[in-house]
């Protein structure tokens, strides 16, 4: 299973890097320009705070077939292409594109997926990843149940295709895909930072200290 953080923020990533087992960094056009710095800038930072067996997930901006192809050949070669994916949208472009990218020997996660039948078409297309937005998909219908049923539907069909989750609104939404299955996600700092820092273990915590202390008179063995 590969849990990936959705952010372009370098000190969100190399803080969480510290204390997570974390398989990479997903990124979109949206996430580079909120950085405020060049493309260049961001993914020079991102070779740097990640190690190469951590992936990097970039997307194109071209819309147009040619222009698709070329900027994930551009994609590619950051860090000399060692473990980079390059996104995709599935739009008619796009999914004409997938196979092309592939041939070249590129890495493919097909993005901006809104329905199951758009992600089993990325998946025909020999996509190696598909990003489904969770939290968008709910806006239209049960967006959590329609990824399970991708993923049960991926593997009906023999499909290698991973499903790589994304666009989550709370951490209650990524709890229920991690429980069905889901080979993997990305996920925004702050839902992470969520998901491990509960209240009730810093309770627990303090009072071991406390009890510990009263006890013995120092707050260590």
């Amino acid at each position: 299973m590969e849990f990936f953080v959705d952010t372009a923020d370098t000190q969100a990533i190399r803080e969480l890097c510290e204390y997570l087992p974390i398989d990479g960094v997903t990124t979109n056009p949206t996430i580079i320009t909120k950085s405020g710095k060049e493309p260049e800038q961001v993914f020079a930072e991102l070779c740097e705070v990640l190690t190469e067996d951590q992936k990097i997930i970039a997307q194109v901006v071209a819309t147009d077939y040619e222009g698709i192809l070329a900027e994930a050949q551009k994609i590619a070669v950051i860090r000399d292409g060692k473990n980079i994916v390059v996104k995709i949208p599935v739009t008619r472009e796009g999914l004409r594109a997938i196979p092309a990218v592939k041939a070249m020997g590129i890495s493919v996660l097909a993005t901006g997926i809104y329905s199951p039948d758009q992600a089993f078409w990325a998946a025909k297309a020999d996509a190696d990843y598909l990003a489904p937005y969770v939290n968008r998909m709910c806006n239209y219908g049960d967006g959590v149940a329609q990824v399970v049923e991708l993923v049960n539907t991926l593997a009906q069909y023999g499909f290698e295709a991973k499903v790589c989750a994304a666009s989550f609104k709370n951490v209650d939404q990524v709890h229920k895909l991690l429980a069905a299955g889901v080979p993997s996600i990305t996920v925004a700092p702050d839902i992470i930072r969520s998901m491990v820092g509960h209240p009730g273990t810093a309770i627990a915590v303090e009072e071991f200290t406390a009890n510990w202390e009263k006890a013995y008179g120092r707050t260590c063995l």
